[in-house]
């Protein structure tokens, strides 16, 4: 009888420990007392009713899952549609294949949320980030599709999913969308690839046609304005000559109407004057200068000669 009564104290005992338990630092806990959620304890030790009244659900609110959805090569092979081959604007088929990373929310609802429908988090979230892609992707053409695809897909679901998984009440937060693939089916990819080959000749001949066609308007540009100042400076400087010629032939006017008035002799100097300067500047060139006496005929200067025939 001593040794039920221990044996029952034991178990009792044993019984009651299982209402103890501990929640890591990166966890948050659930507690459910006959299916209702009663509270939501913190990293650290708890207690509560033993097993078959409470229930403990442990949530690791920290840790990012990854979720990759989408078309897989390796169940492909065997599907007649396969998941994540997608439809284009223009009919054309692409395989997507999308990662998503998703956290736990921290709240008490988002908790509740995740701990009753943990099961169908995946599911839910992989066919509300299916929908979102296949939107994207109807509404394109393929080379828009193929061409963008890796950058604006991601950023298309984020805000797809962020507006629809607060109705789904799954309890998570979607931290990033990649694309793991996007591509054209296998049966056609050679094709496509020559066709990307031929758009990226024509861009990089585009840009090379564009780069040279700077250069050559700098270079004209460069011209016209070294041409613009060189036209500006010998302006300015037969401006600046033309004003000095202009203020010496005053000066010499001013200077003989003053002269002649005293001398009517002072055209004749100036003439001769001119002429001696004249005499000057041709021999000092290598010029000859020869006196015209034979040529006086009756006090007059006589040029005139004639020039023989040739004999036949």
């Amino acid at each position: 009888m001593f040794r039920a009564r221990n044996v029952f104290l034991v178990a009792l005992a044993a019984y009651l420990l299982t209402g103890v338990y501990q929640v890591a630092p990166e966890e948050r806990a659930v507690v459910r007392r006959f299916g209702a959620i009663v509270s939501h304890p913190g990293p650290g030790l708890g207690f509560g009713l033993p097993w078959g009244v409470d229930r403990v659900d442990r949530v690791p609110v920290r840790t990012v899952r990854q979720l990759k959805l989408g078309y897989d090569p390796e169940t492909a092979a065997d599907a007649a549609a396969p998941a994540g081959q997608l439809l284009t604007g223009d009919q054309n088929l692409v395989n997507v294949q999308l990662v998503v990373d998703y956290a736990v929310g921290e709240t008490d609802r988002d908790l509740d949320d995740y701990v009753i429908q943990r099961a169908a988090v995946d599911p839910a979230l992989a066919q509300a980030a299916e929908a979102a892609a296949a939107e994207w992707v109807a509404g394109r053409t393929v080379d828009q599709v193929l061409l963008t695809g890796p950058g604006a897909l991601p950023a298309w679901v984020m805000e797809r999913l962020a507006e629809r998984l607060p109705d789904l009440r799954l309890g998570v937060r979607v931290q990033r969308v990649s694309v793991a693939q996007i591509a054209p089916p296998d049966e056609v990819r050679a094709a496509f690839e020559a066709v990307a080959q031929a758009q990226a000749g024509i861009r990089t001949k585009e840009f090379q046609a564009q780069q040279e066609r700077e250069q050559r308007r700098q270079q004209a540009d460069a011209l016209r304005y070294r041409l613009g100042q060189e036209a500006t400076e010998y302006r300015e400087s037969q401006l600046r000559q033309a004003g000095a010629d202009a203020d010496d032939f005053l000066a010499q006017l001013a200077a003989y109407r003053d002269v002649r008035s005293t001398n009517p002799d002072a055209l004749a100097f100036l003439w001769w004057d001119e002429m001696r300067r004249t005499m000057l500047a041709l021999r000092a060139r290598g010029g000859t200068v020869r006196p015209l006496d034979h040529h006086l005929q009756n006090g007059e200067l006589n040029l005139t000669e004639v020039v023989p025939l040739p004999k036949r």
